[in-house]
């Protein structure tokens, strides 16, 4: 199987492609993690857990304390048993990043794929392409909640819809400033359930503490309206009300007007404030 090329990567990507089947899944191979592997998930968990406990919303909590996962790199058989009745998602071991239309089928068949290597110990603090503490620290637990994976599944049948109207990048924004980059208003202030903050210990305070960072309230054709970092912190958040809104706001929202309006405007650059816009933090709770 030829490697995908990604926006990330121009010079090739980790992982292992050949071998992998024609969806790009591959087995995990728990075996071959050595112990040092383990004992560098056990850190990276150790130092994560510290900051879900004040700054995760309450499903991801939940969700990370029922994988029980921190005495080293999960086994997906292990977590599968869990999801499988609870929310009807399966992992499925894939050696990285897999083309746009093979993870919108994964996703709509409530199948998630996650990287099976895990980063290098000079890699600890920051990682461009996903590896196996992001996916699964990160995504697995709120594949318990039953709106994200519901929301999942509802996103990877849009797929096929945003790619034949030349509007995945459109798409993709509702997946990177949600799944991704997600805040949420909980007990009276901000908490993340985003995956790309939860799995990073420094972004993740910077996300809900720092005080000059654009943070907005959730409005659907904002998000798909506006550009995000891939090599730095975001410069732009979008606040959720709660975790359904993620679902209420989207299905009665008809993409296609919205694709055909906006996917020929440049996108609104990270960290850029409109003209009447108020930011969450000025709001009235």
């Amino acid at each position: 199987m030829k490697k995908p090329s990604t926006e990330t990567s121009t010079s090739g990507l980790r992982g292992e492609y050949e071998g992998a089947a024609a969806d790009y899944t591959v087995g995990q191979d728990w075996h071959s993690y050595p112990p040092e592997m383990h004992e560098r998930w056990r850190r990276l968990h150790a130092r994560q857990s510290a900051l879900v406990a004040t700054h995760a919303c309450a499903a991801f909590r939940e969700g990370l304390a029922r994988l029980d996962c921190a005495e080293g790199i999960p086994r997906f058989e292990d977590a599968n048993a869990i999801l499988g009745p609870e929310t009807g998602w399966q992992l499925v071991g894939v050696p990285g990043f897999i083309p746009d239309a093979v993870f919108f089928d994964h996703l709509a068949h409530r199948r998630f794929p996650v990287t099976r290597w895990l980063r290098e110990e000079h890699e600890l603090d920051y990682l461009v392409e996903p590896d196996v503490f992001h996916d699964f620290f990160g995504h697995v637990p709120m594949l318990l909640d039953p709106t994200i994976a519901d929301f999942l599944e509802l996103y990877g049948k849009a797929g096929t819809r945003a790619m034949a109207m030349d509007a995945l990048d459109m798409l993709a924004r509702i997946y990177w400033y949600t799944i991704e980059f997600g805040l949420v208003r909980e007990d009276g202030g901000l908490k993340v359930f985003g995956a790309g903050i939860i799995s990073s210990s420094s972004e993740t305070r910077y996300s809900i503490e720092d005080r000059e960072v654009l943070r907005l309230p959730f409005d659907a054709v904002r998000v798909m309206r506006t550009g995000y970092m891939i090599d730095s912190f975001q410069k732009t958040y979008f606040v959720l009300e709660s975790l359904p809104q993620l679902i209420e706001d989207l299905v009665g929202l008809d993409f296609g007007p919205v694709y055909e309006t906006w996917r020929a405007a440049p996108p609104i650059p990270a960290g850029d404030l409109l003209s009447g816009e108020t930011p969450f933090g000025e709001l009235t709770p």
